[in-house]
């Protein structure tokens, strides 16, 4: 299959018209007709990853967050952006992103449903797509209502995570819960607004923790990466079910910093 064929799968998971305006999803790097025979997924397209990708021989990297973010005006091995831009053309590697578009048609989905959350309603308007609103995270209902504590343990188990940080009360019980998966600053007011009780998400700092908190808002802070790297293994599986004769791969798990 050529690049622009496996581009037209992954459109069809998460169409690049939902991306937020801010972003920069897509083929980065790359020939789209370039012939794939092989995927290498990861979180981010680091140095690391890239001389993986290299290593594995894969023809494609795909990745959440975009390698660049903003214009260049120069590739060349003294920048760090350039220098990932050269290592990938260099191994023939071409390489595409899909971030808010796919936290808008999948992430938060995805999110939601490990956590068991019926009744859901977006939790961040971002866009309009044939009458239906659509957008950043979910808001619903847990299971059954629970303490916080009990709330961070299900966190724990269903994100595979060791280590999470908690803006609140333990003992306080949450029902109705805001889930955001990567960086849910900007969402703490919509998850207010909407009656939520617990949000979980990730990169909050200690201002937006305790202010949320005095809010009636706990917060479980399971990590930017801690939630977000099931989008590896949700994309190896999807682009399995729907190629042939094509090896995907997934970069195992890499916490990104160590708690010590």
């Amino acid at each position: 299959m050529t690049c622009r064929e496996i581009i037209t799968l992954l459109q069809e998971q998460s169409p690049e018209e939902f991306a937020c305006d801010w972003d920069n999803v897509g083929l980065l790097v790359g020939d789209y007709d370039q012939e794939i025979n092989k995927i290498y997924i990861a979180l981010d397209a680091t140095e690391e990853t890239i001389l993986e990708a290299a290593e594995e021989h894969a023809d494609l990297l795909l990745t959440h967050h975009p390698m660049i973010f903003k214009g260049l005006k120069k590739v060349n091995t003294h920048d760090l952006i350039g220098r990932r831009v050269v290592k990938l053309i260099q191994n023939n590697i071409s390489c595409y992103a899909m971030h808010t578009n796919f936290d808008v048609k999948g992430m938060a989905s995805l999110a939601a449903e490990r956590m068991m959350l019926s009744d859901c309603e977006v939790l961040d308007v971002t866009c309009l797509h044939k009458e239906s609103a659509e957008g950043i995270g979910r808001v619903g209902l847990l299971p059954d209502q629970m303490t916080l504590e009990d709330c961070v343990s299900c966190v724990k188990r269903v994100f595979a995570v060791d280590t999470v940080k908690v803006f609140g009360n333990l003992k306080k019980t949450v029902r109705k819960a805001a889930i955001c998966p990567g960086s849910g600053k900007s969402v703490i007011s919509h998850a207010i607004r909407a009656g939520a009780e617990v949000l979980i998400t990730g990169d909050i700092d200690h201002h937006e923790g305790i202010d949320a908190s005095d809010q009636g808002l706990a917060i479980i802070d399971a990590g930017h990466y801690g939630v977000e790297k099931m989008f590896i293994p949700y994309m190896v599986q999807y682009l399995r079910d729907r190629t042939a004769g094509i090896e995907i791969a997934g970069q195992p798990v890499k916490q990104p910093f160590h708690y010590i």
